[in-house]
């Protein structure tokens, strides 16, 4: 059993607005992912690749639970490089007109044979950089 990574981050925003920012496909987009073929709803699938155009990384993610402005768990997968998924949940946790955005995703080990650009620290340096910067920068500009 190993450790799950966590990321965490409290934003200057209500919840319901990085609800929005988490679940909007126009609004990802602008922080996180363009993911055309996301659509909120629990056993939904969708597909990206990584900004850039070099569409080098096909993630695929499958909607596992919704709970509207509080928790979004979904697969994350490679189905280029492996059959293994981990697991992404979003958990949004109101504090005085503010948000604590909690990441948490397991069974990174999953892809420790991929190679290096999926180690657990390119997914640390990764959660945080979404997280702590391009999602923080967006909400509260």
């Amino acid at each position: 059993m190993s450790t799950p990574i966590t990321v965490q981050y409290t934003i200057n925003a209500p919840s319901e607005k990085v609800w929005k920012a988490l679940t909007d496909k126009n609004e990802m987009k602008s922080w996180y992912f363009d993911i055309q073929d996301f659509v909120l709803e629990t056993g939904k699938e969708f597909n990206f690749y990584e900004p850039g155009g070099e569409n080098k990384y096909h993630h695929h993610a499958q909607i596992l639970e919704i709970i509207p402005n509080e928790k979004l768990k979904h697969t994350w997968s490679y189905p280029d490089s492996s059959a293994l998924k981990t697991i992404v949940t979003w958990e949004l946790l109101p504090e005085d007109g503010q948000t604590l955005v909690k990441l948490t995703h397991e069974d990174i080990e999953n892809f420790k044979d991929l190679g290096e650009g999926f180690s657990r620290e390119n997914f640390v340096k990764g959660w945080n950089t979404i997280l702590g910067q391009s999602l923080k920068e967006y909400l509260e500009k």
